[in-house]
C-alpha cells in the first residue's frame, strides 16, 4: 500500500516525535543515574558515592565470597574512575622518615634473593604480593594468632589502596625481640637479612612494622584499633582531668620481665606517701589467670582513663599497651625503653610524655607525680598533646599509609623478581574470615575494609640528612637529661631541707 504525500509527512512527524521522546527518556534516565552517583559541592569538585555493604561477615561462607567479590569489583571500579585530588594530599607524620633509616642498610647494595632467604631462618611466614594479590608460605605457628591478624591487616591494606602496591617478597618474624644484630654484619659480612617484625632497638637492623593488635587482639578481648580509639576517646570524657586521681597508674602482667617486677617495689604502703598508686593487684598472678578465664571482660580500656598519670613500661620487648596508655589524656610516665615500634620515634619528652629512669624507677616516678601536681596545667598539656598525637597521627589511615610507604620503599630495593612459591597459598577475606569463630571472627569483621580510600596516601617525607638526624636525637637526649637534672635537684633539696 502506498502512502500519499500527507500520509508520508504525517508518518515523518510521528517518527520524529517518537525519536525525540526516546532521546528525552534516555537523557532523563542517564541524568538521574549520574546524579545518583555524583555529589557536587560548592567548589564544583565531586566525590563518587558508592553503595558498599555493611562491614560484617554473613553466616555462610558463600555469602562472604559474594561480598568479597562485590567489594573487589567496586574497588577496581572506584580506583579507575575516581579523580583523586592531589591538592588534598596530606604530608605524612614525621615518624615516617624513619622508614628511610630502617631501610638504609640496603640502600647501597639493594636486596637480593639470597638476603631474603637468610631472613627465613627465623621467619613465621613469607609474604608475596603479586598483581595486587597476597600469597603466604607459613613456616611455623606464631604466638596466639599474631601472624593471622597481621596477614589480615595486609589484606586490608590491599583493599584500602587496590592496585597501588608493587610486587614484592618479604620475610616476617612475629616474635617479640629483634634478632638481626648490626655487629654481626660488619667488615666483609655486609649482607644483613631484611627481616620484618614489630620492634627493634639501636643495636639491631630488624625492620619495624605495625603489630597485629591494630586489627584486634582477640585472646585478651582488645578490639581493633579504630574501635578501641573511639571507646578511649569517650572514656576520656567520663572523668575530666582535674577530677582524676592524682596518682600514677599501671595495669599489666609483671611476670614477663624483671623490669616490671622491679616496678612492683614502688607500690605505696601504709607508712609511705609516694603520691603514687599502682594498681597491680588487678592483674597480678591469680588475677591475671582469673581475667584470662573470664575472657578479660573486666579490662575495658575506656574505663582505665581515671588517673592523671599512667605508667608505660616495656615487657619482654616493646609493649602493645603503649598506644592505649598514651591515648588516655593522662600524662604518660614513660620508663626508659630499650625497644622502639614504628611510631614512638616521632614523639618527644616533655612534649608527648614524661621520661622515667629505668635504674631508679621509684624515685623517678615519685618526682614525676610531684612535678605534675605542682604544675597541673603543664602536666595536663603534656597528656593531651601525647593523646592527640596518638589519635591524629597513629589512626588507621596513617597505619595503612605507613605500611604502604614502607612496602613501596622496600620493593624499590629488590634486585630480583618476586615469585609465588609452589606451596604458597593465596590469602583472601574468604579463606581467612570463614574459618574464624567467636571474637576472632568479630574482630576481622569489624576491621574489614569495605571500600577503597578516596584519598591518596600521604606524601612521603625525604630522608633525614646526617645533621638533621643528629639534631633530633640530641634534642630527645637533652630533654630527657633536663628532667633528670630537675629530679636530682628535687631530692638534693629534700635531703638537705632543715
Amino acid at each position: 500500500m502506498k502512502l500519499n504525500n500527507n500520509d508520508d509527512e504525517q508518518h515523518k512527524v510521528v517518527s520524529l516525535l517518537g525519536k525525540n521522546v526516546v532521546k528525552a527518556t534516555v537523557f532523563i534516565v542517564v541524568s538521574l543515574f549520574i546524579l545518583g552517583y555524583l555529589h557536587f559541592n560548592d567548589s564544583a569538585d565531586f566525590k563518587l558515592i558508592t553503595k558498599i555493604s555493611v562491614p560484617k561477615f554473613p553466616n555462610q561462607c558463600c555469602a562472604v565470597q559474594n561480598q568479597s567479590n562485590q567489594v573487589h569489583a567496586s574497588s577496581q571500579n572506584l580506583a579507575s574512575r575516581l579523580n583523586l585530588n592531589r591538592s588534598k594530599q596530606t604530608t605524612c607524620p614525621s615518624y615516617f622518615r624513619w622508614i628511610h633509616e630502617d631501610l638504609r642498610p640496603w640502600k647501597e647494595t639493594g636486596i637480593t634473593r639470597d638476603m631474603v632467604e637468610k631472613a627465613g631462618r627465623t621467619a613465621h611466614f613469607r609474604l608475596v604480593i603479586h598483581s595486587g594479590k597476597a600469597y603466604v608460605k607459613r613456616y611455623k605457628k606464631s604466638i596466639q594468632t599474631r601472624a593471622d591478624f597481621n596477614l589480615w591487616g595486609i589484606l586490608q591494606l590491599l583493599r584500602w589502596y587496590p592496585g597501588r602496591l608493587p610486587d614484592l617478597e618479604l620475610m616476617f618474624d612475629a616474635d617479640d625481640r629483634p634478632i638481626v644484630r648490626s655487629d654481626d654484619f660488619k667488615g666483609q659480612n655486609m649482607d644483613p637479612p631484611p627481616l620484618f617484625r614489630y620492634c627493634s632497638d639501636d643495636a639491631s637492623l630488624d625492620i619495624v612494622f605495625p603489630d597485629w593488635s591494630f586489627w584486634g587482639w582477640a585472646e585478651i578481648n582488645i578490639e581493633p584499633w579504630g574501635k578501641s580509639l573511639e571507646a578511649i576517646k569517650k572514656g576520656n570524657n567520663i572523668t575530666q582531668w582535674k577530677d582524676r586521681v592524682a596518682y600514677a597508674y599501671w595495669k599489666g602482667n609483671p611476670d614477663v620481665d624483671p623490669g616490671r617486677k622491679d616496678l612492683l617495689k614502688c607500690n605505696v604502703s601504709e607508712h609511705e606517701d609516694w603520691n603514687m598508686k599502682t594498681l597491680y593487684s588487678e592483674m597480678v598472678n591469680k588475677d591475671w589467670d582469673k581475667e584470662s578465664k573470664e575472657g578479660f571482660k573486666n579490662s575495658n580500656l575506656e574505663n582505665q582513663c581515671t588517673h592523671r598519670y599512667k605508667i608505660y613500661i616495656e615487657g619482654w620487648a616493646w609493649s602493645v599497651s603503649e598506644k592505649y596508655i598514651m591515648a588516655c589524656d593522662s600524662m604518660t610516665l614513660y620508663v626508659k625503653p630499650r625497644f622502639y615500634d614504628f611510631y614512638i620515634r616521632g614523639m618527644m619528652p616533655l612534649q608527648h610524655y614524661w621520661p622515667i629512669r629505668d635504674d631508679s624507677k621509684c624515685t623517678s616516678l615519685k618526682f614525676a607525680v610531684h612535678w605534675g601536681n605542682t604544675h597541673v596545667d603543664k602536666a595536663r598539656e603534656i597528656g593531651e598533646v601525647g593523646s592527640r598525637f596518638i589519635r591524629e597521627e597513629v589512626n588507621m589511615k596513617y597505619v595503612y599509609d605507613y605500611m604502604f610507604h614502607l612496602l613501596n620503599e622496600y620493593a624499590k630495593l629488590l634486585k630480583f623478581k618476586p615469585e609465588i612459591p609452589l606451596d604458597a597459598e593465596e590469602i583472601t577475606p574468604d579463606n581467612m574470615g570463614c574459618p574464624a569463630t567467636e571474637r576472632w571472627r568479630d574482630f576481622m569483621a569489624e576491621s574489614m575494609v569495605m571500600s577503597p580510600s578516596e584519598e591518596l596516601p600521604c606524601e612521603m617525607l625525604p630522608p633525614y640528612d646526617r645533621l638533621a638526624l643528629k639534631e633530633v636525637l640530641e634534642k630527645k637526649a637533652n630533654l630527657t637529661r633536663q628532667v633528670e637534672l630537675w629530679e636530682d635537684q628535687y631530692f638534693h633539696d629534700l635531703t638537705n631541707k632543715p
